[in-house]
């Protein structure tokens, strides 16, 4: 197990100024973590070579992989014509975790009001060609692509899998999140058990969980069933962290594992506690 921080989890002092991106890199590698995450939210790589470049040189400086670089995308688009458009965009940020030096990249593949289960169905092959084009572009430089488990289309365990089938390529897996099943309403053990076999990387992020009768405020946004959600730092939250690390570690897991935080609390803090936390479960468990 190769426990590192996404950049996601110091988001805050990113998008505040308290922090530019070498900040976020000699703070992760002070902590002691063994790879850092590459999400370009609060800084900009798109266009931005010379940063790729001047990222992969300070994580090298400090000792730190670059574990995955993360992105969005959206291949439910209007036109054919805006389609080939995000294929060219996502190669193009292919390329840029080529600069990175990562093997590991996950994108996005949708965004719908729509999100049932008979759209998906409708929407699958568009979906999953988009990801084989993708794929085999990634391979010529030796990188697996990925599909994480958010965004409510395409979230729940099952429907990872569907499309992780249907694009068949070997360089195309899921990035798993242990919280994000539950924005759809899945117990994130039983997901995870899922899916694991399936999973290029592992996020590790925790949610406060209250009832759909039992509106708690604001902070907390809804699952699809109408139950509330916040972000925790890993541990303090309502998944069963123990038990889900227990899973993750008893399958032989050895890859990277990335500290998500987004809750309310201060994200250094947050971020550190939860790090903290999974390194002293993780020396528990059996």
């Amino acid at each position: 197990m190769k426990l590192g921080v996404s950049t996601y989890s110091l988001y805050q002092a990113l998008k505040s100024g308290e922090m530019d991106i070498n900040a976020v890199i000699d703070w992760v590698a002070d902590q002691g973590a063994v790879h850092i995450e590459i999400v370009p939210l609060g800084f900009e790589l798109a266009g931005n070579l010379e940063l790729a470049d001047a990222i992969r040189l300070k994580a090298e400086s400090r000792g730190l992989e670059i574990s995955n670089y993360a992105i969005g995308a959206n291949f439910l688009t209007d036109s054919d014509e805006a389609y080939e458009k995000e294929l060219e965009r996502v190669k193009a940020e292919v390329d840029i975790a080529a600069r990175l030096g990562v093997k590991k990249m996950r994108h996005d593949v949708a965004r719908t009001d729509d999100t049932s289960i008979g759209n998906f169905n409708r929407q699958l092959e568009r979906m999953a060609e988009a990801c084989r084009q993708i794929a085999d572009y990634a391979l010529s430089f030796d990188i697996v692509t990925s599909i994480e488990n958010h965004g409510y289309f395409v979230q729940h365990s099952d429907r990872v899998q569907t499309l992780i089938q249907a694009v068949d390529r070997p360089n195309f897996r899921t990035t798993l999140d242990v919280g994000n099943f539950m924005c759809v309403d899945e117990d994130s053990v039983s997901a995870v058990k899922k899916n694991l076999p399936f999973a290029s990387m592992v996020h590790v992020k925790d949610f406060y969980l209250r009832p759909s009768y039992e509106h708690p405020g604001s902070g907390f946004f809804q699952t699809t069933q109408g139950n509330h959600l916040r972000g925790a730092i890993v541990g303090h939250g309502d998944i069963d962290m123990r038990e889900v690390l227990r899973v993750i570690k008893r399958s032989g897991y050895d890859g990277y594992i990335s500290i998500e935080f987004e809750g309310m609390e201060e994200c250094k803090t947050g971020t550190l506690v939860g790090l903290e936390n999974v390194k002293r479960i993780w020396a528990e468990i059996e």
